[in-house]
C-alpha cells in the first residue's frame, strides 16, 4: 500500500496545523484503511496473510514518514527495517508503542482544548446569535462589492456552526471578530453599530469563559507534557539478558 491509500489528499489538505493533532488523524485515516484492507483479504493462505503483512509494513513505513515530518518523537527517531529483516513481533510492537504514545497525545488535546474553548449555554448561544444576525444585516447593507459580501457571510455561517458545538473554540471566536474589524469603516451604513456588536460578542463570551474556568478550577497554563515511553530502558535490558540466558541454558541442555 502507498500513502494515497491510507489518506487522501483531500484529508492531507485537511490536517489541522497543529504537528501533534496532526499525526494523530493522520494515523487515524491510516488505520482505518489497513483495517478495511485486511479484512477485505482472507488470511487463511499464504498469500492473503502475506498481502496483510506487507499492508502492515507499509503502514509502518508512513507512519514513521509522517512522525518524522511532523517532529513526534519516538517515531521520527524510528528505523523501518528491510523487508527480509522484519520480525513476526515487530508489528506488534510497533502497534502497541503507537497506541501508547497516541493515547498521551490524544488527552494532551483534550486538555489544552478545553482551555482553549468555552462552554456557552443556550440562553448566551442565543443572545450570540442575535448580534450575529444584526451583523448579517449589516455586511448586506454595506458598501462593498458581491465577492466580498459574500465572503463576509461565509465567515459568519462559520462562526455559527462552531457556536452549535458544545464548547465554542476561542479561536472561531477571534477570527470572526478580527475579520469584521478588518473592514473598512467607511463602508459601513453605521460603524459605530458594527462595534458596538463585535464588542459584545466578545463580551459576551469573555463572562463566559470566566465562569467556565472557575467552574472547572483549571490548573496554570503549562508547556505540553513530555511523551512518555511505554517501558523504561533497563527493563527492556533486563529482557534482554533473559533472552540470552535463556538461550545460552537451551544450548546446554543435549537433547
Amino acid at each position: 500500500m502507498n500513502i494515497f491509500e491510507f489518506i487522501t489528499q483531500d484529508e492531507i489538505d485537511e490536517l489541522p496545523e497543529d504537528p501533534n493533532w496532526a499525526f494523530v488523524n493522520f494515523v487515524r485515516h491510516a488505520q482505518r484503511r489497513l483495517t478495511e484492507y485486511s479484512q477485505a483479504i482472507s488470511s487463511n493462505d499464504e498469500e492473503g496473510w502475506r498481502a496483510i503483512q506487507d499492508a502492515q509494513y507499509s503502514f509502518k513505513n508512513v507512519v514513521v514518514a509522517a512522525a518524522k515530518q511532523y517532529g513526534i518523537e519516538p517515531f521520527m527517531s524510528t528505523s523501518v527495517p528491510h523487508l527480509n529483516r522484519v520480525g513476526a513481533d515487530d508489528y506488534r510492537q510497533f502497534i502497541a508503542d503507537l497506541d501508547h504514545y497516541m493515547t498521551q497525545l490524544v488527552l494532551d488535546h483534550s486538555i489544552r482544548g478545553k482551555r482553549e474553548s468555552v462552554f456557552i449555554a443556550t440562553p448566551v448561544k442565543d443572545k450570540i446569535r442575535v448580534y450575529v444576525y444584526e451583523l448579517k444585516k449589516c455586511i448586506d447593507a454595506a458598501d462593498i462589492t458581491d465577492a466580498k459580501r459574500a465572503a463576509l457571510l461565509d465567515k459568519l455561517a462559520d462562526f455559527e456552526r462552531e457556536l452549535d458545538k458544545r464548547r465554542l473554540s476561542l479561536w472561531a471566536v477571534m477570527t470572526i471578530t478580527f475579520t469584521i474589524l478588518s473592514v473598512p469603516g467607511g463602508v459601513w451604513s453605521s460603524v459605530d453599530i458594527v462595534s458596538k456588536l463585535t464588542s459584545n460578542i466578545l463580551q459576551t463570551v469573555g463572562e463566559a469563559k470566566a465562569t467556565d474556568d472557575e467552574t472547572r478550577q483549571l490548573i496554570p497554563t503549562q508547556e505540553p507534557k513530555a511523551l512518555m515511553p511505554p517501558r523504561k530502558p533497563e527493563e527492556e535490558v533486563v529482557d534482554k539478558k533473559r533472552s540470552f540466558q535463556r538461550g545460552d541454558l537451551d544450548d546446554e541442555i543435549p537433547f
